[in-house]
């Protein structure tokens, strides 16, 4: 499946391409790649906000959740979000 068109109007086609972006993964259900993800979409995960993605995309990358639960601002509940909504990426 590849994604074409921007924004809005992306849709799916059948074939090789591109990631879908952040907002259409998140949509789907779709973890997204913590250390790419960018910084707004990353603040649009429900319960994260943007001092928190701030925080998350400066202390990049990571290996561990370990890791990501020692950045200031990431307490059990952010974390759980996380684990939930994200994948740690190479």
């Amino acid at each position: 499946m590849r994604w074409t068109g921007e924004g809005p109007s992306a849709h799916a086609r059948c074939g090789g391409g591109r990631e879908p972006p952040a907002p259409v993964r998140a949509a789907l259900g779709l973890r997204l790649p913590l250390n790419r993800v960018d910084e707004a979409d990353l603040a649009r995960l429900p319960g994260v906000g943007p001092l928190a993605a701030r925080a998350l995309v400066q202390a990049r990358p990571f290996r561990s959740w370990d890791e990501v639960d020692a950045v200031k601002g990431v307490g059990p509940a952010r974390l759980r979000t996380l684990r939930q909504a994200t994948e740690l990426d190479p």
